[in-house]
């Protein structure tokens, strides 16, 4: 048993530092001697466990893709709510945006994991069309673009990094007010979900 925890250890911290290499530099910038490197352990470990950059790069976007559908929930008949905890999420996780706009740039629609959460979302977003939650004359997909567009639209702002805390804070705070405004405007929630 021992040795198994030992080889989860290293897997981990092989995908830790590909997570970071890849949020850096992109895929195709990504370099496995580097990632070996920060994950203390041999290139050929690498290959052991992923057949190239590639298959790590999926590996992590698909687990971060289920990392931000956790935190974020998207409930058709609440997108301004969705709309503020996507924008909480990449606020507080920039290298997680940076990561997957790096997959959106190099792999456009060949992210299988991608690809599969803007289907399945859809199909959400179209059921709620039917339901009468959502204004049928909008393509779902539209309505995921613009959503996730507006809600990620100051989370790695260069601007914010220069900022004392607490003015950080009340700059985001405003922002956050203004992207569920502006979602609540495109997609006004249901009814049943309004205070």
């Amino acid at each position: 048993m021992p040795h198994s925890s030992r080889t989860d250890s290293t897997r981990d911290r092989i995908v830790d530092a590909a997570k970071a290499e890849f949020a850096r530099h992109g895929i195709a910038g990504a370099r496995i001697d580097r990632i070996a490197k920060s994950a203390r352990t041999s290139k050929e470990r690498v290959y052991a466990y992923f057949r190239g950059k590639e298959q790590l790069y999926g590996f992590i976007a698909a687990r971060e893709l289920d990392a931000i559908a956790a935190a974020t929930h998207m409930d058709p008949a609440d997108l301004p709510g969705y709309a503020g905890r996507v924008h909480d999420y990449f606020v507080a996780n920039p290298d997680n945006l940076r990561l997957m706009r790096w997959g959106q740039l190099e792999f456009a629609d060949a992210n299988p994991a991608t690809q599969d959460t803007i289907t399945r979302k859809a199909e959400i977003l179209r059921h709620a069309q039917q339901q009468g939650l959502l204004d049928p004359s909008w393509d779902p997909l539209d309505i995921l673009v613009f959503v996730n567009q507006l809600a990620t639209a100051w989370a790695e702002h260069p601007g914010l990094t220069s900022l004392e805390p607490a003015a950080r804070e009340q700059f985001l705070t405003a922002r956050r007010a203004a992207t569920i405004a502006a979602v609540e405007r495109l997609f006004p929630a249901a009814p049943s979900v309004r205070e």
